[in-house]
């Protein structure tokens, strides 16, 4: 009985742990050398971005190492645009699950234009 008890309540720590993840929700983490000042997803290769992501944030941009929600798309994968002060760029073919963090590196930046 002891047992079966100890094995209930690893199973519900473990279901609440995950419960508390997915209402979290999507987040990006921004590890990309510059403030990020506009974020916006796209379905990918279909090149129709949503709105600027960057506005779920209190200050309207994403420092280095600073993590934000996301709002308004489902798992699956997607292009990226994000534009920091000096360029735009778009990162393809980024998997997003549900209840995760999605981050993006400086080395991923490799599709850039100068603004």
């Amino acid at each position: 009985m002891r047992q079966f008890l100890g094995a209930v309540l690893v199973l519900e720590l473990a279901a609440s742990a995950a419960v508390a993840e997915e209402r979290r929700g999507i987040r990006f983490w921004n590890l990309t050398a510059d403030t990020v000042k506009e974020l916006s997803l796209s379905p990918a290769g279909q090149e129709r971005f949503g709105p600027n992501q960057c506005k779920n944030d209190k200050d309207g941009e994403v420092d280095h190492d600073e993590r934000l929600r996301i709002t308004g798309i489902e798992p699956g994968r997607y292009d990226v645009k994000l534009a920091d002060a000096r360029r735009v760029c778009i990162v393809r073919n980024i998997d997003i699950k549900a209840g995760t963090v999605f981050a993006i590196e400086e080395k991923q930046l490799t599709e850039c234009t100068k603004r």
